[in-house]
């Protein structure tokens, strides 16, 4: 019988036996590595989809190693003896490809088939029952009878393989699933070439089938991982842009001051400023605001909310409202911060960490602020500045029934009042202490604008090597 290879194909030169160890040595650390990896690795959250798609890799990994080993291992053991007939040979090729090969899981069994054309003639290896779960005494499948074992939807790939290989003396190089007779599927890789007598025609079709189950399940696994990563991927991308355009409708320009009454006797202009953080991203719950009321006073709120995204836009925007409404019906600052600390504590939305309102009169220059838990505002006045003296409040939400006091203090003409949360911070991430903003006085004091305040401070506590993003508000008094 002549050999299962085209005449023209020359001979692979095996490697030197010493070559093939050292190789199967690296093949082997590399594993073990892999295993020790494995082990020390934190257990795996069944809910991250990055780390799903991380262990899939390392699975697939793994297979790869044990496969690469025993290949080597095939190698270092050299070809099986030829054998009398083609049986003989087929029953051969069979044990050679499982020479040295793990039995682990991982592993692929192989086993090797031919199909005589002259005779129609069919040998299998005893392996290759063994993968189609195929009883011996009920004998080998036929070219014909091959398809029938197959899933539907890879029988033609079969047969077109079959086909250029017989027709036209193509390699057959492909995989297909099959239906074992215990209700289970493998998927199968076929390594196959046409056996040709010495005229060059084709006598026989002569083929190693692998069962390659583990490996596809590992790149399906890869692949299911990848794509549920990339997905969620997609959606946090879609809500961070949905929270961010929440975030900018609600909040009032960071530029823009309230409109002064046109008799106002002091004119208060405003500028914000939000400092990011690398580590949390943008779109936050830190909020502020500036209103002109009906009455011509003006609202000056600022706070910090528990949450990110939208959770925490809608509850910003909640909030807001509420804050609003409750100035635009008069109701003082203390009152205000009792009221909304009821509201949270019957609502499902984010609480309200801290917070510190203000209602200024441009008439007569009087700032009444009530706060809660929330840092004390800092004001600036001839070049040094003082923290004010922070009225009873606790953390909004927190405690129910709880009544805010409140303070009042008078603003002059060329006060500069900076308004913060508590991200406001130097790089290294700490909360600024109010001596560290207070030691921006003189330069306070060299602003011309409200918008030449918060500069000074984004320039000295800017960067996002913050944990958390933090927000500032200079109100600066004009006479």
């Amino acid at each position: 019988m002549p050999s299962p290879l085209f005449a023209d194909r020359p001979a692979a030169r095996l490697p030197e036996r010493d070559t093939l160890d050292a190789m199967i040595g690296r093949a082997r650390r590399l594993r073990g590595d892999l295993d020790s990896m494995c082990r020390d690795a934190v257990a795996v959250d069944e809910d991250d989809p990055q780390q799903r798609w991380q262990r899939a890799l390392w699975e697939l990994a793994a297979h790869h190693l044990d496969d690469l080993g025993a290949r080597l291992g095939q190698l270092r053991e050299g070809p099986p003896p030829p054998a009398p007939d083609v049986v003989g040979r087929l029953a051969g090729a069979a044990d050679g490809a499982l020479a040295g090969e793990d039995r682990g899981p991982w592993s692929g069994r192989a086993g090797s088939a031919e199909w005589n054309l002259l005779d129609d003639g069919v040998a299998w290896s005893a392996e290759l029952y063994e993968i189609f779960g195929r009883d011996v005494a009920a004998g080998p499948l036929s070219l014909d009878e091959l398809p029938t074992v197959l899933v539907p939807e890879d029988q033609p790939l079969l047969t077109s393989m079959v086909t250029n290989c017989l027709i036209d003396g193509k390699p057959m190089d492909g995989e297909f699933r099959i239906r074992r007779p215990d209700g289970g599927t493998r998927t199968l890789h076929a390594l196959g070439e046409p056996v040709l007598d010495p005229e060059g025609r084709t006598i026989s079709l002569w083929a190693v089938l692998r069962d390659v189950s583990a490996l596809t399940d590992s790149r399906r696994r890869v692949v299911r991982t990848r794509d549920s990563l990339h997905r969620q991927d997609d959606l946090a991308r879609t809500e961070h842009r949905i929270a961010v355009e929440l975030h900018e409708a609600v909040l009032p320009s960071r530029h823009g001051s309230p409109e002064p009454a046109p008799d106002a006797a002091h004119v208060m202009e405003v500028a914000t400023h939000l400092l990011p953080s690398r580590v949390c991203g943008p779109a936050g719950g830190d909020l502020y605001d500036a209103m002109t009321l009906p009455d011509g006073r003006t609202l000056l709120t600022i706070g910090s909310l528990a949450g990110r995204g939208i959770p925490a836009a809608s509850a910003m925007a909640m909030v807001l409202g509420a804050l609003r409404g409750m100035a635009v019906a008069g109701i003082e600052p203390g009152a205000l911060l009792t009221h909304l600390n009821q509201l949270l504590q019957a609502s499902v939305q984010p609480a309200l960490r801290s917070a510190l309102c203000g209602l200024f009169d441009p008439s007569t220059g009087l700032l009444t602020w009530a706060q809660a838990e929330h840092p004390t505002p800092l004001l600036f006045r001839g070049g040094s500045g003082i923290p004010l003296p922070p009225p009873d409040g606790v953390l909004l939400g927190a405690v129910p029934r709880t009544a805010y006091g409140q303070e009042t203090v008078r603003l002059l003409p060329g006060d500069v009042l900076l308004l913060r949360t508590d991200g406001v911070s130097p790089a290294a991430g700490r909360d600024a202490a109010p001596g560290e903003l207070l030691r921006l006085a003189p330069r306070m004091a060299r602003s011309r604008t409200a918008a030449e305040c918060v500069r000074t401070v984004a320039e000295e506590f800017g960067g996002d090597a913050r944990p958390v993003e933090g927000c500032v508000l200079i109100a600066r008094i004009t006479g």
